[in-house]
């Protein structure tokens, strides 16, 4: 497990299934980096919405309801986990079809990013605080919103057809090209590749070579 003086900050974007995640995570492990999966924010907003029988076109009361939400860290096997309300929510709760339909609409208001941005811009210090290396966090907008002063930012990509094999295996109904077009036309933090970001083809390289590369660029800018 490599120790540096130097923190990193690794902002990892990309649509859905083009292996943020699972790139994340190993990157991880190696570097003894605290992971953020931004995509669990949103998923666990949304949850909670849902169980108070809101959607996402209830604008008062959901801002009511984010006014009463706290949000807070546990940390586990270098990932940070969100707490709402005291509790991490279990991940079948976020992996719901009802969660899978719906997450793109909340996660597309502007009162639910800002709520969301500012507890994830926080994690930075959180991973200072408990001795990481650095941090890697995942999402479609990381590069270009949450953290667009972080040090690499990598945005990964593969062609249609392996997504959409990956996006299966996870049980995920909705096609590539669905969520794609929500996350692509949304008005607020579309899916996009910040100028300044490395863009990793993924569609024939395995997790560990994808990791590699991000790790050569990590050292590369030591």
């Amino acid at each position: 497990m490599p120790e540096s003086d130097h923190f990193h900050v690794v902002a990892l974007d990309g649509g859905a299934a083009s292996g943020k995640s699972s790139t994340s995570r190993e990157l991880a492990a190696r570097r003894n980096f605290l992971h953020i999966d931004t995509g669990a924010h949103y998923r666990a907003v949304t949850a909670q919405a849902l169980a108070a029988a809101l959607k996402a076109t209830d604008g008062p009361a959901l801002n009511a309801l984010l006014e009463n939400l706290t949000f807070e860290t546990e940390i586990t096997d270098r990932s940070g986990l969100l707490k709402l309300n005291g509790k991490v929510p279990e991940d079948a709760t976020l992996r719901t079809e009802a969660v899978n339909g719906a997450v793109s609409k909340f996660a597309a208001i502007p009162a639910v990013r800002d709520a969301v941005k500012r507890y994830q811009q926080s994690q930075v210090e959180v991973a200072q605080r408990n001795g990481f290396n650095g941090i890697v966090m995942d999402g479609r907008d990381i590069g270009s919103v949450i953290l667009p002063d972080a040090n690499l930012k990598v945005f990964l990509f593969a062609d249609p057809e392996t997504r959409e094999k990956r996006r299966m295996a996870q049980g995920i109904k909705d096609t590539i090209s669905q969520r794609d077009k929500m996350d692509e036309k949304r008005k607020t933090a579309p899916l996009s590749a910040s100028p300044d970001a490395v863009k990793i083809d993924n569609s024939d390289l395995s997790l560990a070579e994808v990791v590699d590369k991000i790790g050569a660029l990590l050292d590369a800018s030591q």
